[in-house]
């Protein structure tokens, strides 16, 4: 196989990385990464278990729990194959266009992320501020058609992503910085001016990410005033109550994301360690954090799980 496209100048594959500066060690990260793997798993499907056969837990705050878990999982698969041929297998090519389809899903599952956790913010708003006319609101059709505009945005954005990419000559460098395929990485390697997809990727973080987080941090505000509003002590902590599994989802998913980003555009005396360091936590600890919150802070949720150990 030649290395290059004579016609476009793209290369037949891509090298990944392991975690640079670790030698040998990095064999033994593969552990982590392979318990991290079974954790998300084994976590994220026994969420989707519990609501599906508890026709209780058929409400909306559980339907985009389960959204989230689905999401969750498409994370993980997303970046599984590669990760695990690199630590696992010592196999570190992955062809172009293979690369291109995992930036694709990798970028789109982590843009439903941020929607589904919008989407679950509002849930928390109605229950909270108009708990009244909760069930005419989010009723199950809505619920459905906000999953599909959440999937509908987040491909619609992503989509020109490989499509910039292609469109790129790549002359000699071939080695990507981490074990997947990421936008941001990829287009350094380009030989061409990549202005265009620098304005575009930030254009997409800003109106994704920022517009989501911005209507999160509104919709909070008003919970708060509604909550301080209430006259018993007792409401008020049974309120709050409900909403700590989301805000821990919210911090968990946003923290690590805006650390990458600022990273990545103004970190660049930072060591290459920190950059994949980082980019592993956003990518692999929400879905292994988010169903072990649910299953703790959601009673419900730990009640079906201690009945069926308890079988």
């Amino acid at each position: 196989m030649t290395d290059f496209n004579s016609t476009n100048f793209q290369p037949a594959t891509f090298q990944l990385s392991w975690f640079p500066g670790l030698g040998a060690a990095n064999h033994w990260i593969s552990i982590p990464f392979c318990v991290f793997y079974v954790t998300a798993m084994v976590g994220n499907c026994t969420v989707l278990c519990i609501i599906w056969k508890d026709r209780r837990l058929h409400q909306p705050m559980y339907l985009f729990l389960c959204m989230l878990s689905i999401n969750d999982l498409g994370v993980s698969l997303s970046t599984l194959p590669t990760v695990l041929s690199t630590f696992c297998f010592d196999v570190t090519d992955v062809a172009f266009d293979a690369c291109l389809a995992q930036m694709f899903f990798i970028h789109s599952f982590s843009n439903m992320g941020s929607g589904i956790l919008l989407a679950m913010s509002f849930d928390r708003f109605v229950a909270i501020c108009d708990p009244l006319r909760y069930a005419a609101i989010l009723t199950n059709p809505r619920i459905v058609r906000i999953g599909l505009a959440i999937v509908i945005r987040s491909f619609g954005v992503v989509l020109p992503l490989p499509i910039l990419i292609k469109r790129l000559p790549f002359c000699h460098a071939k080695a990507l910085s981490h074990a997947y395929c990421l936008h941001s990485d990829v287009m350094r390697l380009a030989c061409a001016d990549i202005t265009v997809n620098n304005i575009y990727g930030l254009c997409a973080v800003l109106i994704v990410f920022g517009i989501d987080l911005l209507l999160i941090v509104i919709s909070y505000i008003l919970i708060m005033i509604t909550i301080f509003s209430l006259a018993s002590g007792g409401r008020r902590l049974k309120a709050l109550n409900t909403c700590v599994s989301h805000v821990c989802a919210v911090l968990i998913f946003y923290i690590p994301m805006i650390t990458v980003s600022i990273i990545h555009r103004y970190g660049e005396n930072s060591p290459p360690l920190v950059h994949v360091l980082l980019s592993s936590v956003y990518l692999f600890v929400p879905p292994v954090i988010n169903p072990i919150v649910y299953s703790i802070k959601t009673k419900e949720i730990r009640k079906s799980i201690l009945k069926m150990f308890s079988r």
